[in-house]
């Protein structure tokens, strides 16, 4: 096996947003020496990354060009090119996670049918051309329509209450499932690398923004019971096996009234419902990510301290240069650790970063980082 520590061992991952540097904090403390490809000459890892390329991780050659050279190659974000991946794989580069998976997870309507075809519960769906379709849909509303491609973070995603309300639908391809009726939103992330081992993070409930449509708040342990933890844990590795995945792998569930665990959505990286992990847990998702995709033992993700996530979203009428509200106020609160992104611009909603609250007591964390969520805030000037 290559020395993975020497400057001479190349990973590539696509996307330097804050995914990536989050990553690339963790890379420092194995010596990992990682180079990054993102299309944003200002993006967050644009400072730390070994390497710093410019170009269209969607584009072919700028995918094929960047990786030609590496011993692995990975991403912080799905919508890539997967073909110039599957050519890299083809000439011996490592690429984690495998493209013909990648494939799959890029297409919601490829995924839900990979749920069906493997016995996996997700809610009731139907796969769409355009928006008349929805019209004569044997599903009952109200029903949510998901873009089968280039969604991500709430976008390409929306709420359709009625055949009357067909003119907002997006007239695309697209996924239309039946709304469930739903107790929470929970998630679990699990790790597989190439020996096959497997290991999950505990399971966290998360509470969304109402007009964003994206998490708010993550709880880290979920307050549910021990059966329905039991679900979510062998739907989570049934998956990862099925799918034969090396790396990390978000898996986003619904549990319904009728305490029935459901798979939403999955995401093939370190992932939002997982940032807790970096102080709340004895391993971070980002550095599980790194042990999976370098075949290295994966590390315990037994949980250190109950904790509470906070995104911090970009104001409503926030649009330009960045400027953060109360932050002085909150750094003299104990147990309370931010997150900032570098992104010189906000924008609406845009993730700026987050704020994770430790306490032994979890509903103590969730009362603080309410008020937290009060204090700060993310405007522009």
């Amino acid at each position: 096996m290559k020395n993975i520590h020497s400057q001479k061992f190349k990973i590539g991952i696509l996307g330097g947003g804050q995914l990536g540097r989050m990553t690339l904090q963790e890379a420092y403390n194995l010596n990992l020496h990682i180079d990054i490809l993102d299309p944003s000459s200002n993006a967050p890892c644009k400072n730390l990354a070994n390497e710093f390329v410019v170009g269209d991780f969607k584009n072919y050659d700028d995918v094929y060009a960047f990786g030609k050279d590496k011993d692995v190659v990975s991403i912080e974000f799905e919508d890539v090119n997967s073909d110039a991946l599957a050519q890299l794989e083809k000439e011996g580069v490592k690429v984690f996670p495998q493209p013909h998976i990648l494939k799959i997870i890029q297409d919601k309507g490829l995924q839900k049918q990979f749920y069906t075809d493997n016995d996996l519960p997700t809610s009731k769906f139907q796969l769409i051309e355009n928006k008349e379709d929805i019209a004569n849909s044997n599903l009952s509303f109200p029903v949510f329509q998901k873009l089968r491609t280039s969604g991500y973070d709430g976008y390409g995603v929306q709420r359709i209450d009625s055949k009357q309300s067909l003119d907002q639908a997006f007239d695309k391809p697209s996924v239309i499932e039946e709304g469930v009726d739903l107790e929470k939103e929970l998630s679990v992330v699990i790790a597989r690398n190439e020996k096959g081992e497997i290991k999950h993070f505990p399971l966290v409930e998360l509470e969304f923004n109402p007009k964003a449509n994206m998490v708010e708040f993550l709880f880290s342990p979920a307050n549910v019971s021990d059966s329905v933890a039991a679900k979510a844990y062998e739907l989570a590795t049934n998956l990862i096996q099925k799918l034969e995945m090396v790396g990390l792998l978000a898996v986003e569930l619904f549990l319904n009234k009728k305490g029935e665990v459901l798979i939403n959505e999955i995401a093939p990286r370190s992932h939002n419902s997982g940032h807790q992990s970096i102080e709340g847990n004895y391993t971070s998702q980002f550095a599980q990510h790194l042990r999976a995709i370098l075949n290295l033992p994966l590390g315990n993700t037994d949980i250190k301290i109950p904790s509470v996530m906070l995104n911090l979203l970009g104001e409503e009428n926030a649009n330009g240069t960045a400027y953060y509200e109360g932050f002085q106020e909150i750094l003299e609160e104990k147990g309370v650790y931010p997150h900032l992104y570098g992104k010189e611009q906000v924008k609406p909603y845009r993730k700026m970063g987050h704020i994770t609250i430790l306490d032994k007591d979890i509903e103590r964390a969730k009362e603080k980082a309410r008020k937290i969520k009060t204090i700060v805030k993310v405007t522009s000037k």
